[in-house]
């Protein structure tokens, strides 16, 4: 049986500088039709910078759309043309101030295949060497040291919400946990 639906028309409806919005008709596998709301998003990274101590370094900042504070790994849009590992290593570097030579793909993963294509490349960052932080004019960013252990306290309390962090630290630990 097949799952796959056919794009019969594709509207859009609004062109952003982050996101774009369309509206897609298909046609599903028993002929009949119906509507698909779809968020583009050109991708982004997130990074899981290590320090020397086994320290994770999070930041946090003010997120308008849940009206919360986040703490969260240090992240970001790709920006046209651009691949994942340099826009890791760019903003790693803008929202920490830390650089680094390398950096390690852990994974990727959809962030909400149900209404956007958006795809957020994970990496590891070790070997940090202090810098100062070049944060984007509209970004008002601290930054946090902790423990892998205080990380995943955060977890499983709340405090740490953002999705792509909790992926990140939980692949990190199972990932390194028995080295």
């Amino acid at each position: 049986m097949t799952m796959e639906e056919k794009t019969m028309k594709c509207e859009r409806v609004y062109e952003g500088r982050i996101i774009n919005v369309r509206v897609d008709t298909v046609e599903l596998p028993d002929k009949k039709y119906s509507k698909r709301e779809i968020v583009e998003h050109p991708g982004a990274v997130g990074i899981i910078p290590i320090t020397s101590d086994k320290k994770i370094i999070l930041v946090k900042q003010f997120r308008k759309p849940v009206e919360d504070i986040l703490l969260e790994i240090p992240a970001g849009k790709i920006e046209p043309k651009e691949e994942p590992y340099i826009c890791a290593l760019r903003e790693l570097e803008e929202e920490t101030g830390f650089k680094t030579d390398t950096v390690e793909k852990l994974l990727e993963f959809y962030t909400t295949p149900g209404f956007s294509n958006e795809i957020i490349h994970i990496y590891l960052a070790e070997n940090l060497k202090e810098g100062i932080a070049n944060p984007d004019e509209d970004e008002n960013i601290d930054v946090v040291e902790l423990s892998i252990e205080e990380a995943m306290e955060k977890i499983n309390i709340g405090e740490i919400k953002d999705a792509k962090t909790i992926i990140a630290i939980l692949t990190y630990f199972n990932l390194y946990k028995y080295k």
